[in-house]
This record gives C-alpha cells, structure tokens and sequence, in this order.
C-alpha cells in the first residue's frame, strides 16, 4: 500500500509540474444585442419608421372594410331572428365570403409587410457581419455572441454601443 501512495504522489507530482508550463489559452467573450443595435442605430430608426409608416397605411386603407364587417355580423346578430332562414343563410354566406376575401387581404398585406421588412434589414445584417468580424479581430475577442443566446452576461462585455457607432459611420 505505501508504494501505491508512493507511485501515485510521483505522478500526480510530475502531472502538475507539466501543467504549470503549458499556459491556458486566454479567451475573451464579446456580447451583443442585435435588436438594441437595431433600434438604436440611425439606419434602423429609419428603417423603422419606413416600416411603421407602410403599416399604418395598410392599416388605414383595411379598416373601412373592416368595419363594415363588424356592422355586418352585429345586423345579423340582432335581425337574424325576424328573418326567414332563407335571407338568414344568404347573410351569413355574404358574411363569411366577405371576412375570407378580408382574411386575404389583410393576410397580403402581412406579406407585403414581411418582405419590407426583411428589405430594410437585410443592409444592417450585412454590415453588421463585417463590423462585428472586425472588433472581435481588433479586439482580440475569442467570441462575440447575441445576447439572446446566453440567460446571463456581464454588462461590461456588451459591444452593442461600439456597434452601434461603427454602423452609423458606416451606414450614412
């Protein structure tokens, strides 16, 4: 048993040894918001009100008949009961045939509003990749990740700010 212990304690001994020699490499994690950077970058407030403002027209140009869908089911719901089945099924038929061409529309629209947007991101996305690459090349990161991807970070690696400023220079 001593010789055991005896042979064991070398080894560990010459373990440690080695590894004192061999330096852990240093790693360096950068952390950013992409949608912080989004919102606050110039391109992306801009980019965002282009947005909203194609929204609020859509949205605009829908709720006419929107309402008259609305006024359509309540006429129904309060005369329904006074009219012959016949006139009741044929309501009800005009309903449902006028709320699936507005499904259709508003469903367009939603489309339309999904490609604007992917458009007006795509150049921030972009610049981003080169940006990013950059600071994590000059600054020695070893990593940059989005924040979404962790559950906890230390504020003092948040690169969204210096990300922030490069985009607006580069974006003009």
């Amino acid at each position: 048993m001593p010789v055991r212990v005896g042979w064991m304690t070398v080894a560990l001994l010459a373990v440690f040894l080695f590894c004192a020699d061999v330096r852990a490499a240093e790693v360096k994690i950068g952390m950013m918001n992409i949608q912080k950077i989004i919102s606050l970058s110039d391109y992306g407030q801009a980019a965002t009100k282009r947005f909203q403002a194609r929204g609020k027209e859509l949205e605009a140009k829908f709720k006419p008949e929107q309402e008259n869908l609305i006024a359509l089911q309540k006429d129904i719901e309060k005369k329904s009961s006074a009219w012959s089945e016949e006139v009741r099924a044929d309501k009800i038929r005009e309903f449902q045939k006028r709320q699936r061409d507005f499904q259709v529309k508003t469903d367009d629209a939603r489309f339309e509003l999904k490609q604007m947007q992917d458009k007006e991101l795509e150049p921030i996305l972009k610049a981003l990749q080169s940006i990013v690459e950059k600071i994590g090349k000059d600054g020695g990161y070893t990593m940059i990740v989005e924040a979404r991807s962790g559950l906890y970070f230390d504020q003092s690696i948040d690169l969204s700010d210096t990300i922030i400023k490069r985009l607006n220079s580069t974006l003009k």
